[in-house]
């Protein structure tokens, strides 16, 4: 299900090929959250051609990166959990507002990255 290949492609998509405008913006404005998902699949077309597939793909990228939710998903596996903070608390990046910045920042990068993975490998395996 899920691939070397793909993987890199994630990478290259969301790091290397990711302008500074485009990061500091994609989640403050829509043009740049688009244009990004827009390049983020130019290193998916070596591994499929499945208008589908890039459209899920792209589609998934440009809503989890415009309105940030890889911080919700954080914040919602630890809910149940002792201790754990109100969103309002917690909405910058999904975490306890006493977590070091530095970690909080990671962890939602981790949590942003392992949901973007996870929908790209579903999408390429399934739809093609």
């Amino acid at each position: 299900m899920f691939t070397a290949d793909q993987l890199v492609a994630h990478v290259v998509g969301d790091y290397i090929l990711q302008s500074e405008w485009m990061a500091t913006q994609k989640s403050r404005r829509s043009l740049p959250a688009l244009v990004h998902s827009l390049t983020y699949l130019i290193p998916f077309l070596f591994i499929t051609r499945n208008p589908y597939t890039l459209a899920v793909i792209a589609g998934t990228h440009f809503v989890l990166d415009r309105w940030h939710l890889a911080r919700h998903v954080a914040w919602i596996k630890n809910r149940p959990w002792p201790g754990s903070a109100p969103w309002s608390e917690c909405s910058k990046t999904g975490f306890h507002p006493d977590t070091a910045p530095w970690l909080a920042g990671w962890l939602v990068i981790i949590v942003d990255n392992v949901l973007h993975v996870v929908i790209n490998g579903l999408a390429i395996t399934y739809i093609g």
